[in-house]
């Protein structure tokens, strides 16, 4: 009787569902979202307007490259507008998956198993079209990979000492990692695909992306070693990519950007918007597809909890920015403060304020974190922060320069909001067919958990 007792508890303690789960009811759940879609009409007109979002970004790209940059609103002295506060953005939003996956799995935290694998595909698509935008910004992007160092007769090598060259070998080095990690740890649920699948066609495509993969003792054994060395490579490369993200401005002499409170700071809003995203994919999803035994309450109030403890740091970065403005006595980093709070771009300060800290408040109450429609507003709110913070940062430190005679405003164009509307679009079409073409919830790892759990 005790044994049954402790059994039990552990169970719930455990595992991500409720009821008695099976190897073969997981695996059927999980794999009939791609092998047998439900609500195939839903799934079709959202990626109908994604994709219609999507064409819109690459028409506007098309017509950036043939006509310049000078469709934007960027002008002297504002000459960083929308794209790099997406780029900044979206790399942001692509630290958090990986970072879940990864730092849980080092930790062994067995509640990841329903949301890494598309927190994961999340950071993919994110960290890839974050590139998109430093490529956009140079004017001529064809030369793009002069950042690289390369034999040439002309001896045009990188400046090592900027910060610009080493982002560009962070956002490599992070987005090839993260798209090994995803990759390689979907490879059992592929081949779990390629047996399930009842026609040639989705056999022979699982069957070439499971590279063989067979279930074998010794499969098993690479695979967990595998996974652990580049969970240990991904968590570092989370803080060195936005920390190197954050050196492109602290390098800088412009007011308010010249600080050692940058790279934390950063880091914090990474995972901070992040996390957010990651809780505005999973609400709509588990509610979509049925999966409340799956993607339960208690997910969402882990994430919350994370998502509330980075908030506090973010928080306390906006305060800490302004206190030391005052306390230091310099007249720009005074002036560039209250030119945040009163200037021309006040109304943005104020609303970044409201959203990623009194409407993170709501997270202290358990019934807001197990409640999903007040999780999803939150994190919605948390988001349009986030890349308003970004844009803050960016424009009212340009805008204003040391001297007067060199200031200026910032408007976008219809262009630069079809560029930030067609990335969003992009991200929602890579996403969508994510979820329609692969398992978007790790087999392997459920049926693993089943198995821990079930024994006596």
């Amino acid at each position: 009787m005790p044994r049954t007792v402790n059994t039990a508890s552990r169970s719930r303690a455990e595992t991500p569902w409720r009821g008695a789960p099976t190897y073969a009811s997981v695996t059927a759940t999980v794999a009939d979202i791609v092998l047998a879609p439900r609500r195939r009409r839903r799934w079709l007109a959202l990626f109908a307007i994604a994709l219609a979002f999507t064409l819109l970004f690459v028409g506007a790209t098309v017509y950036l490259l043939a006509t310049g940059v000078g469709i934007w609103g960027i002008d002297v002295p504002v000459v960083w507008g929308f794209a790099i506060t997406n780029y900044v953005w979206w790399i942001g939003i692509g630290m958090a998956g990986t970072f879940i996956s990864a730092a849980l799995l080092l930790l062994r935290q067995p509640w990841r198993t329903s949301i890494n694998r598309f927190a994961e595909a999340m950071t993919v698509f994110a960290v890839a079209i974050a590139a998109l935008f430093p490529i956009l910004h140079l004017g001529r992007p064809w030369f793009f990979y002069w950042l690289a160092p390369y034999p040439d007769k002309m001896g045009v090598w990188p400046q090592w000492r900027s910060a610009l060259t080493w982002d560009f070998f962070a956002i490599l080095a992070y987005l090839v990692v993260s798209l090994l990690f995803w990759y390689l740890g979907m490879l059992p649920d592929l081949a779990a695909l390629r047996d399930r699948a009842t026609t040639h066609r989705a056999q022979v495509f699982y069957g070439v992306l499971a590279l063989g993969w067979r279930g074998e003792a010794r499969h098993w054994q690479r695979h967990e070693v595998l996974m652990g060395l580049l969970a240990g490579l991904a968590v570092p490369l989370v803080f060195s990519v936005h920390s190197m993200v954050a050196m492109d401005f602290a390098e800088g002499i412009g007011r308010g950007w010249h600080s050692t409170l940058f790279p934390p700071f950063f880091v914090a809003g990474a995972l901070f918007s992040g996390f957010a995203v990651v809780l505005a994919l999973a609400i709509p999803l588990r509610a979509a597809l049925g999966l409340t035994d799956f993607i339960t309450d208690r997910h969402l109030d882990h994430l919350a909890r994370i998502l509330l403890a980075a908030g506090l740091v973010v928080a306390y970065s906006y305060v800490m920015d302004v206190f030391m403005a005052f306390y230091s006595g310099e007249g720009f980093e005074i002036d560039v403060a209250i030119d945040r709070m009163t200037g021309t771009y006040a109304p943005v300060y104020w609303a970044t304020v409201v959203c990623n800290v009194i409407a993170l408040q709501a997270l202290w109450f358990r019934a807001v974190r197990r409640s999903p429609a007040a999780l999803f507003i939150v994190s919605v709110l948390i988001i349009a922060g986030m890349w308003l913070e970004r844009f803050m940062l960016i424009v009212s430190t340009l805008h204003h320069s040391f001297l007067p005679s060199s200031w200026g405003t910032y408007a976008p164009t219809f262009w630069d909001w079809a560029h930030f509307l067609g990335s969003l679009g992009l991200f929602a079409f890579l996403f969508l067919l994510f979820v329609r073409l692969l398992p978007f919830m790790a087999i392997g790892d459920l049926r693993a958990l089943v198995h821990k759990t079930s024994r006596p």
